[in-house]
């Protein structure tokens, strides 16, 4: 069943996503006409339940669409799967907030972001200042979020705020309420056709039923949400290292020198083998860490930050491997590896730096 739908999914890339990959890096703007596709094949809804619309798709679904995604264009893996946070609404939000909110994600009408970084905490999520204030006119959310993906873009932003002094609470902000604001896009090295922006909250003031659940568990609710995000950030890096490696083999097969091709030569096959064994020793792991998941075995959330390390630090080293197997071509715009390059870095610091996911894994280990 997962090889079919890997097939389908590869060929959705490359005749609908790929085609478009450098013109939306090139132009700093959303992925669009990947976004309208996927919205036919019923992406955006992927994770979802049918009685809203979604496929019901499990976890090895969810990461075997990144990674094809991403395999072609890292901003359109991103603008695509960020829609799957309301899958928190679904899970832990009311009857009422899942019939009036999930159905749009579900088909692409409206988009949705997180709120969680903040100027002064990234991997520090328990240290974040922005407050959410419980009055009787309803809750009055204070504070910056910052590199917010889709920000602006995005329909429906889950706030990740401070209730109480060591207590945090989950709020559905409308890119409509009063008191919403976003800050100018950033201009980044890589991932360029995602929007990123500061979500900024001055006296914003929601209804009350626009809390998630307990307004005083949304630790232990974005806990929850970042296992399964985990594994999707590591199979966006997969999908990086393995596009990477796909031009690699493609150029040095094609590429001659001295008279016959590059692919010849004993150091460049050294050099693709080890990043081939980078790309399949990545994905194993991935795989057996969303098994652990979908098991709910108590060891998943430690194999999930090594997939995260593993599969994106293949990126990086995979896509950097890759632009010298080009020679001087691998830093023109002309080719992929370059803009490759330039998306993997960032899979090695969102989501939980890679040196936080050390020092929790070690944590693990030592604990037996």
């Amino acid at each position: 069943m997962y090889d079919s739908f890997r097939d389908q999914l590869r060929r959705f890339a490359k005749e609908k996503v790929a085609p478009y990959a450098a013109k939306v890096d090139e132009e700093e703007r959303p992925p669009m006409e990947a976004y309208e596709a996927s919205r036919a094949l019923g992406l955006p809804g992927l994770p979802f339940a049918e009685e809203f619309g979604g496929q019901e798709g499990d976890v090895l679904s969810q990461i075997i669409t990144v990674e094809e995604l991403a395999r072609a264009c890292a901003s359109s893996a991103t603008t695509v799967s960020t829609c799957w946070i309301m899958m928190l609404v679904q899970r832990f939000g009311s009857d009422e907030q899942k019939r009036a909110i999930i159905p749009p994600v579900v088909r692409g009408e409206q988009r949705s972001a997180w709120g969680l970084t903040e100027p002064k905490g990234g991997s520090d999520l328990m240290g974040v200042v922005t407050s959410a204030k419980k009055t009787a006119g309803g809750w009055l959310l204070n504070g910056t979020k910052r590199f917010i993906t889709n920000g602006g873009w995005a329909d429906w932003y889950l706030i990740f705020a401070r209730t109480e002094a060591d207590k945090f609470g989950i709020f559905l902000v409308s890119k409509q309420d009063p008191g919403v604001s976003f800050g100018a896009p950033e201009r980044k090295m890589g991932l360029r056709g995602s929007p990123t922006s500061d979500v900024i909250l001055e006296d914003c003031l929601i209804p009350l039923d626009r809390v998630v659940g307990d307004p005083v568990r949304g630790g232990e609710y974005i806990r929850a949400g970042l296992l399964a995000s985990r594994l999707k950030y590591a199979a966006h890096g997969l999908g990086i290292a393995q596009g990477a490696l796909d031009e690699a083999v493609a150029y040095t097969k094609s590429r001659e020198q001295f008279g016959r091709p590059v692919s010849d030569f004993q150091m460049v096959k050294g050099m693709v083998a080890d990043m081939a064994m980078r790309v399949e020793a990545g994905r194993a792991l991935l795989l057996h860490a969303a098994t652990l998941v979908m098991n709910n075995d108590p060891g998943a959330k430690k194999y999930a930050s090594m997939a995260k390390v593993m599969c994106t630090d293949a990126a990086m080293s995979v896509a950097t491997d890759a632009v010298q197997l080009h020679g001087g071509y691998g830093y023109l715009k002309d080719y992929p590896v370059e803009r490759m390059l330039r998306d993997a870095k960032v899979t090695q610091i969102w989501e939980g730096t890679n040196q936080i996911q050390r020092l929790m894994i070690a944590k693990d280990v030592y604990a037996g």
